[in-house]
């Protein structure tokens, strides 16, 4: 199956008013590529001006609440994104199941809840450099994926998964296409026994210091259908360079 593929960037806790430059630098170079779909998954404080600023480029969020409103200082709901501009969220980055403890089922309820709303989701899942070496990592990533998916959504092309390796996340370290190869090969069938055929449709990234050296061979290997870019978006040339790989 041919699915269209995603670049889309995470800038993490990084930018303020003065990046917005960045935002519209890449929504005028993503006009060269029509065939990909590009986003930026911004902090909060960004969402809002940049979706102003580039209402032809989709915007993110990098987290959402599981709750709709109420007593959860300091979170945004998918209404609240949504009202703010963004299209998609990330939900279950390393970063936060680590930092911030999230579990699988809290990762479950956050891409429902987002899901629900309207939003698009890129679901990340991915093993550290301990299960790694163990030579689990397959699957543990697949028991990851199974305990994190929310119920089948109606549009399958509004989730998408994202495989980072911890251990390749700002790292400079890049799995090798073998073992990309190897990982998204158990994660497809993993959306397809979950999923049926619509597991088929959802598009899967790869993250963990993807850049414009190393975008092209990646995006060769199979069912890698783009990438979750971190530090490499946070520039317009770095981060045009991959789109330029990917199609």
């Amino acid at each position: 199956m041919t699915r269209r593929r995603m670049i889309s960037g995470n800038w993490k806790m990084n930018g303020t008013a003065d990046a917005l430059g960045e935002v519209t630098e890449i929504a005028r170079a993503a006009l060269a590529s029509p065939g990909v779909d590009i986003a930026l998954c911004l902090p909060a404080t960004l969402i809002a001006r940049a979706a102003a600023a580039a209402p032809g480029l989709a915007i993110g969020g990098q987290d959402v609440h599981a709750s709709a409103s109420g007593a959860h200082t300091g979170c945004i709901s998918p209404a609240m994104l949504l009202d703010a501009g963004a299209t998609l969220t990330i939900v279950g980055h390393s970063e936060r199941r680590q930092d911030q403890h999230e579990t699988d089922a809290d990762v479950r309820a956050k891409a429902s809840a987002a899901l629900a709303a309207g939003l698009g989701v890129i679901l990340c899942v991915g093993e550290s450099d301990e299960v790694r070496t163990s030579g689990d990592a397959v699957a543990f990533v697949s028991a990851q994926l199974d305990a994190s998916l929310p119920d089948a959504p109606s549009d399958a092309s509004r989730l998408s998964l994202a495989y980072e390796p911890i251990w390749a996340i700002g790292t400079g370290k890049v799995a090798s296409t073998a073992d990309i190869a190897q990982m998204h090969l158990a994660l497809r069938a993993r959306l397809v026994a979950a999923y049926g055929e619509p597991g088929q449709a959802m598009r899967l990234l790869y993250g963990g210091s993807v850049k414009a050296g190393n975008a092209a061979e990646i995006f060769a290997v199979p069912d890698v259908d783009g990438a979750l870019v971190g530090g490499a978006s946070l520039k317009a040339a770095d981060f045009v360079s991959i789109v330029g790989a990917a199609g």
